[in-house]
């Protein structure tokens, strides 16, 4: 019998080990995307974004880069306030089962 009838996909993830990481790439990727629309609708180079920013331009790349998961909060700060917005973040309770470590 199959184990996982019944289970969620995110029950499925956790009990893989995969749910945390596909999380944070998910998010990485949606941040990205709308830094990249914001400058587009603000007609700014990476270069001008960069410069807004007080970074280098690799920065940025690492930021807009969706599969580089190293961003600091810093950084997207610095990104946000470059594009006249800001980050807005929350701690909300898991649907999944992954318990809490003691």
């Amino acid at each position: 019998m199959n184990q996982h009838i019944g289970s969620s996909f995110d029950d499925l993830m956790v009990e893989e080990g995969l749910f945390h990481e596909t999380q944070a790439h998910a998010i990485k990727k949606v941040l990205a995307w709308q830094i990249q629309q914001r400058m587009a609708e603000r007609s700014l180079s990476k270069t001008k974004m960069a410069s807004r920013m007080n970074t280098s331009r690799s920065a940025l790349d690492r930021l807009l880069d969706e599969n580089d998961p190293s961003v600091t909060l810093s950084t997207m700060s610095k990104a946000a306030e470059a594009l006249g917005m800001h980050i807005e973040m929350n701690l909300v309770p898991n649907t999944h089962h992954d318990p809490a470590p003691a």
